[in-house]
């Protein structure tokens, strides 16, 4: 089947599966959609047949989202027959230089992406059995993706090793209140231990330093990371711990959009804080 452009009804066109790519509704969204309403689509969406009759969007899911809300019946879309492997590949070329993208979403795309580089390279060769396996021209699969990125292979494993952090451990990435480094150490934890340091962590309200999560990784490898082992480790005072105002994010959830995380509700609050301390000097000097 040749490609071509079609307009095709929205209805018709399904999401990429385990698409690994938020799409918020954001102030970007926002602006895309304002695009759209005064330019149309300049660009059409790309798209594969299925079996059922509908299209699977590998790149426009964004554009899809802002012409739902314009209230528009049908797209312009590419249709292309594309493998599963090809369609991931593209899938996550077409995203992964976003700006602003999240760490599990880097981590999500880069895993899918390099699975299907491997599935498409075939087995290593018995002389060269890497486990990230091999190209058939004996570069690692790791290393082509990262050719392609701005990433290096090291960091693009070590974005992979976030998807074995429990999802509300990974959120705490996402939201910024745990850093990448601590997050690649947690990784090796077994799920029971990830959901011993989860609760600890809510009851206690810390997060672990690189330090902590280290020593939790070596007890880990071991099997000798207890439930008490992970509360002492835990309950250590970090040397630049600071005093902390607890407020109850469902508390804020209100007052911004459904999108924000607390990283930045808190940058939001801080500078409103900054903007009605610059106020109140103002009106000190006017007086």
């Amino acid at each position: 089947m040749a490609e071509k452009v079609m307009e095709i009804q929205m209805d018709k066109l399904v999401g990429f599966r385990n698409h690994p790519f938020q799409v918020k509704d954001d102030e970007s969204l926002k602006a895309l959609c304002e695009s759209i309403r005064d330019y149309g689509v300049l660009s059409p969406l790309l798209a594969r047949p299925t079996v059922d009759g509908n299209y699977e969007i590998v790149s426009g899911h964004r554009r899809k989202a802002a012409a739902m809300k314009l209230g528009m019946e049908k797209l312009p879309v590419l249709i292309r027959e594309m493998t599963d492997d090809e369609a991931v590949i593209l899938m996550v070329d077409s995203n992964i230089q976003r700006e602003n993208l999240l760490p599990s979403e880097k981590a999500y795309a880069y895993k899918m992406k390099l699975e299907a580089m491997k599935r498409k390279a075939g087995r290593p060769v018995k002389n060269n059995s890497c486990q990230v396996g091999t190209d058939f021209i004996g570069v690692r699969s790791d290393e082509l993706l990262a050719s392609n990125t701005s990433e290096s292979a090291r960091t693009i494993q070590r974005y992979i090793r976030l998807t074995y952090l429990q999802k509300p451990i990974l959120d705490l990435v996402d939201e910024e209140r745990i850093a990448f480094s601590p997050a690649v150490e947690l990784s090796y934890l077994t799920k029971l231990e990830q959901a011993e340091l989860w609760d600890i962590m809510q009851s206690e309200d810390c997060t672990p330093s690189l330090s902590q999560a280290v020593r939790m990784k070596k007890l880990s490898m071991i099997a000798q990371l207890t439930p008490k082992m992970i509360f002492d480790i835990m309950s250590e005072e970090k040397a630049n711990q600071k005093e902390r105002v607890r407020i109850d994010v469902s508390q804020l959830r209100k007052y911004f959009p459904k999108s924000y995380t607390t990283a930045q509700m808190e940058k939001s609050i801080l500078r409103m804080l900054e903007e009605h301390h610059k106020k109140k000097q103002r009106n000190k000097e006017v007086r």
